[in-house]
């Protein structure tokens, strides 16, 4: 290959990666796949996107140097031919509550201008329009009246006021005018009765009575004039129709309603964002939620009673004996004593116990306990975890003040336009026109609004509203985020890197995601992606996969080159698996479940009141096209209230009317990807309790006991045992100021981590720092005189980490490892009745072949007695489960709905079902093969 035309990389040797030698074809759409764990990410993110960053920051001043941060040369000879380099990885944007999907696209930058300068003010409280305008656009719409109209022009002096006015009427009369309309009549100022003193009046000033007539201008002019004189800025025009009825239009040179006399601050961009002052709800912030204490996670256990300790911050006596009287007089209020469980209380008696009874005398649980958050962080952090957020009261959730959200186009507040669905507010803008004057102004918003909202379409987006929370959204859907925004951006001769793009996409949506990677392509751009969906790698360009194994028996390339020589090599598993040699069998019998947990009335985001029955002691998949409600129905309402029902608190759990079966559930568990660890210190190990029996087992040799060393003695994180030169880590780091920090072996304990004589004890020849080296498959043969140790360690060897060092860091572990080096922990408990693993897209960063490996892994839960509820669009997995809840048709408001539940025969054979089309297809192969 011509190096101009490619990245040419020599002697990588990041991580495990063995000495490659390649070259990536630039200006191409390119597919890294391979097993979990073989290279992928290491060679298109620590090594491509890294360098290619490293560079552009070296490219920099030294000045500007210091403030960014330094980044490590990959560990590789040579690469040429790299060009600028962006990463969209899988990882949710922010975790800033105030990030919402609008303001990280930019969208809701132009969405601001957009009501500042095209929106009508309407009054918060009466709703009446209010336009701040300059007498010359007032004087202007009067003039456009039909030749021949009659109407007056008044000036408003009072409204509602108590009182005679007589003084004003005088005064009136001496500056010359004749006329005054009082409530409503219009009266010669010499003929006003007297008014009664103790009534509200309305009194408006007559200044000109007009018939439209060519030449009027001057005189109408004039009387504007005065009459925003005397009105203070206002005016309003009474026509006298032909059946004698009156029209009245209201005109203001400021924004203050005629009605309400409210002043409104005038329109401007700043006005409409939570993150400024001028916008922020003051009751949130801005942050559309606010914090407060759950009863249920301050009362738990509801077979207890106040007096034995059943709410919880209270349950030292002297701090309930301090309530005592008060608790006292509600309970004898509420038919209750102290000694009375919180089960036999009454909805009524909840309620008061925790939010007051005036009449009682009896503040609330909830008002005592937010006073104690003002005394102290000490007391602040121990409250906490009784609190949880919901959407703010004042704002409803809507993050704005009153006074933005009562601006409007075409009667849609912003917060409404963040509210609908990106493909409804797509809709929604290209209906939209404007009037001559102003379609200037709207003509290049518009363009911009609707270029960025089709690029969200475009990647699969459309059922996600504006004002969604970025920590709402998962990985995959993250990423498509950002892949839109670069879709915007226009960039050229640029190396986009992306993990995984496929994830959280059902298979019906992936052809429009592979359409914006070759747009990307398509302009002069390199698309590297690592990935192992089947569709996205036959529309490569060229395929590079890596393996043949993971971990140590990875990092080598089994295969470089175009799709059809891929298909056509012997040695290649994914292409085995792509020509359907190789496939996932399905399983011979399918469970009927032991009992059902029943989900009645689910409401939750877009979910249209749906029961749901999940059967107990089998594997269940939720499927459906992206939006559909799958992690609302899983995650929102099933995990959250079963976890609240065990006290383990969360944030905002979904509307549900209520849940049946929970006397079933003794425990919950949710698996996902990330990090076991975030520091080098934390290790497979560690993290699956082995290193408490090895060390155990060490401080029971001769040489241990000889020296009187503990099991800690043999713990690389405690003083005694570790090497105190390195602290533990094996390595030190060396500040290299304008240069990347340089980490060394240490001199001392040459990486070992251990001191001299923790390194002396030894069982069968090897010492601590040897065993951590061992791989699992090695471990668990050294340590077969151990049942327990061992049992654990055949464990990480079923789900496929025989592999895996004992001792490798967690940050050196991909997502598949993490994920399923944790179900191995769980797996490890002898009995698993009454758990409920959630798991949320388990085959994200897995190969093909890894698939079948975790359903077994899966299956061993379930033979344990466990009930697993899966969310997942990968065929594989939903032919193996036992049921299947099938959400849909469609996404965000097309979506919510059960469309099919059954067995995944069941789901093929309903026509409604999306997805038993694509599981037809699949199922086929298997049965072929």
């Amino acid at each position: 290959m011509n190096q101009k035309n490619a990245i040419h990389i020599e002697g990588a040797r990041q991580h495990n990666l063995k000495n490659l030698t390649l070259d990536i074809p630039r200006d191409e759409l390119v597919v890294v796949c391979g097993p979990s764990g073989s290279g992928k990410s290491t060679l298109a993110f620590d090594i491509v996107y890294a360098e290619g960053q490293r560079r552009y920051v070296e490219s920099l001043s030294a000045y500007a140097r210091q403030f960014l941060p330094q980044m490590d040369k990959p560990d590789v000879d040579k690469i040429e031919g790299l060009s600028p380099a962006i990463s969209l990885e899988q990882q949710a944007a922010s975790r800033n509550p105030r990030s919402t999907v609008g303001t990280v696209t930019e969208i809701y930058d132009f969405l601001r201008v957009f009501y500042a300068r095209l929106g009508i003010m309407y009054c918060p409280v009466c709703g009446k329009p209010i336009a701040a305008r300059a007498a010359d656009e007032i004087i202007a719409d009067i003039l456009a009246l039909a030749p021949g109209t009659r109407f007056m022009i008044l000036a408003p002096l009072v409204a509602h006021q108590k009182g005679t006015h007589a003084d004003r009427f005088k005064k009136l009369k001496a500056e010359g005018f004749v006329r005054v309309r009082v409530d409503g009549e219009v009266v010669a100022i010499d003929d006003v009765p007297v008014l009664e003193k103790n009534r509200k009046h309305t009194i408006e000033l007559v200044v000109d009575r007009l018939v439209m007539k060519e030449g009027l201008r001057g005189r109408l002019a004039d009387s504007v004039e005065l009459a925003l004189k005397y009105g203070e800025g206002q005016l309003s025009v009474a026509v006298i129709t032909a059946e004698g009825s009156i029209e009245e239009t209201v005109h203001s040179t400021e924004s203050v309603c005629p009605t309400c006399k409210i002043s409104l601050p005038r329109l401007s961009p700043q006005l409409f964002s939570f993150n400024s002052p001028q916008g922020a709800c003051p009751r949130c912030s801005g942050i559309g939620a606010v914090e407060y204490f759950e009863p249920n996670l301050l009362a738990p256990n509801k077979g207890l009673s106040l007096a034995g300790g059943g709410l919880l911050p209270w349950k030292n006596a002297k701090v309930m004996a301090r309530y005592e009287a008060g608790l006292k007089r509600l309970g004898k209020a509420h038919g209750f004593s102290l000694e009375t469980p919180f089960k036999e209380y009454s909805g009524e008696a909840w309620n008061a116990l925790f939010h007051g009874d005036v009449a009682a005398g009896w503040e609330g649980v909830a008002v005592i306990l937010e006073r104690g958050m003002d005394f102290g962080q000490t007391w602040r952090d121990e409250l906490s975890r009784f609190r949880q957020s919901r959407p703010c009261p004042v704002c409803k959730g809507a993050r704005l003040r009153e006074e933005p959200l009562a601006v409007r186009v075409d009667d849609l507040s912003i917060f409404d336009f963040c509210s609908l669905s990106v493909g409804r507010a797509l809709e929604w803008l290209q209906g939209r026109r404007f009037a001559a004057s102003l379609s200037a102004i709207a003509e290049p918003l518009l363009k911009e609004l609707t270029h960025r909202l089709s690029f969200m379409v475009n990647v699969g987006l459309d059922y996600i509203s504006l004002g969604r929370n970025m920590t709402t959204l998962s990985g995959g859907e993250a990423q498509r985020i950002r892949l839109a925004s670069q879709l915007g951006s226009g960039l050229v001769g640029v190396t986009y890197v992306l993990d995984e793009p496929s994830i959280g996409l059902h298979p019906r949506d992936n052809e429009r995601l592979i359409s914006t990677l070759r747009s990307l392509q398509r302009r002069g751009n390199t698309v590297l992606v690592v990935e192992h969906d089947e569709a996205t790698i036959r529309e490569a360009d060229t395929v590079i996969e890596l393996g043949p194994g993971s971990g140590m028996l990875g990092g080598e390339i089994m295969f470089n080159g175009p799709v059809p020589e891929l298909l056509a090599h012997s040695e290649s598993l994914t292409a085995k698996y792509l020509r359907g040699e190789m496939f996932i069998d399905l399983p011979e019998s399918r469970r009927n479940g032991k009992g059902t947990l029943y989900l009645k009335g689910v409401t939750t985001n877009n979910l249209r009141n749906v029961d749901v029955r999940i059967p107990l002691g089998a594997l269940t998949c939720v499927t459906g096209p992206s939006g559909s409600g799958k992690s609302s129905l899983v995650v929102d309402s099933l995990y959250k209230h079963v976890a609240l029902h065990q006290s383990i608190k969360v944030d905002s759990p979904g509307q549900i009317q209520g849940i049946e079966g929970l006397e079933h559930i003794e425990r919950i568990v949710a698996i996902d990807q990330t990090p076991i660890g975030r520091t080098p210190r934390s290790n497979p190990a560690t993290y699956t309790k082995v290193f408490d029996e090895i060390r155990t087992i060490f401080a029971m040799t001769p040489d241990a006991k000889k020296r009187g060393y503990a099991p800690g003695r043999f713990s690389f994180n405690v003083r005694g045992g570790r090497c105190e030169a390195c602290g533990g880590d094996g390595q030190i780091r060396v500040e290299m100021h304008f240069l990347p920090d340089v980490y060394v072996t240490c001199d001392v304990c040459k990486g070992k981590r251990y001191s001299h004589e923790t390194l002396e004890v030894r069982y069968k020849g090897n010492n601590i720092a040897d065993v951590l080296d061992m791989t699992v498959r090695q471990a668990r043969a050294f340590f077969e005189n151990y049942p327990v140790l061992e049992r654990r360690l055949a464990v990480l060897e079923d789900v496929g980490l025989e592999y895996l060092r004992l001792g490798q860091p967690a940050t050196t572990l991909s997502g598949g490892e993490a994920q399923r080096i944790k179900i191995s922990r769980e797996l490890g408990k002898r009995s698993l009745p009454g758990t409920l693993y959630i798991l949320d897209e388990p085959t994200t960063g897995l190969h093909m072949h890894e698939v079948g490996k975790l359903i077994r892994v899966l299956d061993q839960l379930v033979d344990k007695g466990a009930t697993v509820v899966v969310i997942e669009h990968n065929t594989d997995m939903i032919l193996a489960s036992d049921y299947v809840i099938d959400l849909g048709p469609g996404g965000g408001e097309n979506g919510g709905r059960v469309v099919s539940c059954g067995t995944p025969e069941e789901i093929v054979a309903d026509p409604q079902s999306v997805t038993g089309s694509f599981l037809e297809r699949e199922r086929h192969v298997r049965l072929k093969g």
